[in-house]
């Protein structure tokens, strides 16, 4: 087996300055604190004010996660990718700003689309690069700005979605080294594309040749069926990835799983086998970042003093497409800025 991996070297995440309650969201849905909590574990989501775009996230998540890399993290970044739902544009891709906007130059940048597994499939491209040499250092940044593609009238989505930015930096190293990503496994399944889709602005609803409704440009969502789909295709992936780097399920210190849904978070940690106190969240204070919500979650647990050297870490997540995916990694000693 190759030595050379991707090692963890920097970390940073950033959520806009307001916040939406759910007492703020019950007065104009037909809905209330104690139901949303119930169904999805979150208190509060945090949005972005007017003018505000995914590629501004993806800088300030992008400067901490750099700062925070130290010597390696501007003077060794030559690729950057981002992954979001929510570009700034249909074209041009929202990487190339981003590199330009934090300083780095002509590297390598591009976007990637994976639903809320974008930062796990970022992650795994990120790995690839520099395991084969074509990169030394990689940034690595999950944003996104849901708040612009949610119907404010649809309770299923209005409630759970929220809009934050979170970043590493990844260097090549040795998979004996703490902060190294050991294995990752990647799936699709296409035949789910409707479950989870905005159905308008895209060549699919163009060739149509007929106008979208309003109700097209929000993201539409079968919530009961994605549930379902998540926690088979999350557990079913991070097994896949377990048995890659040859750990079992009671060698895992912490489970980061996609923070879609605490029930789903509590779903998967029954079939995996795991204690919930080993399961992060931090869903109850920014709800469902799509594929922000991993980075988030390692920053917000590392902030807390969560992780520990050497602890071994299963990031796990699941998005539309239908995508899924899975990487297991040691966790390193950082400095937070």
């Amino acid at each position: 087996m190759s030595t050379h991996a991707a090692v963890l070297t920097g970390l940073g995440g950033y959520l806009p300055p307001r916040t939406v309650t759910n007492d703020e969201l019950s007065d104009r849905l037909d809905t209330s604190d104690e139901w949303i909590r119930k169904r999805t574990g979150i208190r509060q989501r945090h949005v972005v004010d007017p003018g505000v775009a995914t590629g501004d996230l993806a800088v300030e998540a992008g400067h901490r996660a750099l700062k925070s890399a130290g010597s390696r993290g501007w003077d060794a970044v030559d690729m950057v990718i981002v992954a979001t739902t929510t570009p700034d544009h249909p074209l041009p891709g929202t990487a190339p700003s981003v590199a330009a906007r934090l300083g780095l130059g002509r590297v390598a940048a591009l976007d990637v689309q994976a639903g809320c597994s974008g930062f796990v499939y970022a992650l795994a491209a990120a790995t690839a690069a520099l395991a084969a040499g074509h990169a030394e250092g990689v940034l690595v940044i999950g944003a996104e700005v849901f708040s612009n593609v949610l119907n404010p009238a649809d309770r299923t989505t209005a409630v759970i979605f929220g809009d934050g930015a979170g970043a590493v930096v990844l260097r090549a190293g040795n998979r004996d080294e703490p902060g190294a990503v050991l294995g990752v496994d990647l799936g699709s399944d296409g035949t789910g594309v409707d479950l989870a889709t905005i159905p308008a602005g895209g060549a699919r609803q163009r060739a149509s040749g007929r106008e979208p409704s309003p109700d097209d440009r929000y993201v539409h969502m079968n919530g009961k069926e994605i549930f379902l789909q998540a926690v088979r295709r999350m557990a079913a992936s991070s097994t896949v990835v377990l048995g890659k780097v040859g750990w079992n399920v009671d060698q895992i210190d912490h489970v980061v799983g996609h923070q879609a849904n605490l029930r789903i978070l509590h779903s998967l940690a029954r079939q995996l086998g795991v204690d919930k106190e080993r399961v992060v969240s931090h869903i109850e204070s920014a709800g469902n970042t799509s594929a922000a919500s991993i980075p988030l979650a390692l920053a917000d647990a590392a902030a807390r003093d969560r992780f520990r050297p050497h602890d071994r870490l299963l990031l796990t997540a699941f998005g539309a497409g239908l995508t899924w995916g899975s990487a297991a990694l040691t966790w390193p000693q950082l400095t937070l800025v």
